[in-house]
């Protein structure tokens, strides 16, 4: 699943680190759903859209929706 969690993630200066505390998860975990390694369960997709204030749709793409 495509994701643009490092854009936002930048845009807020935090570091994987950050992001992973506010999610309670592992900084590993962060940075292999950035890089599409691995698809977040749905309520950690939507804790994300939560903690962004964004649509799941804002963040996360279906590889079958790319441009």
């Amino acid at each position: 699943m495509l994701n643009n969690l490092k854009v936002l993630r930048a845009m807020r200066d935090w570091s994987q680190q950050d992001l992973a505390e506010r999610l309670e998860v592992s900084r590993q975990s962060v940075n292999a759903i950035e890089t599409g390694k691995y698809d977040p369960s749905l309520p950690l997709a939507f804790r994300i859209a939560e903690l962004f204030e964004l649509p799941i749709e804002q963040i996360f793409t279906s590889p079958s929706k790319k441009d």
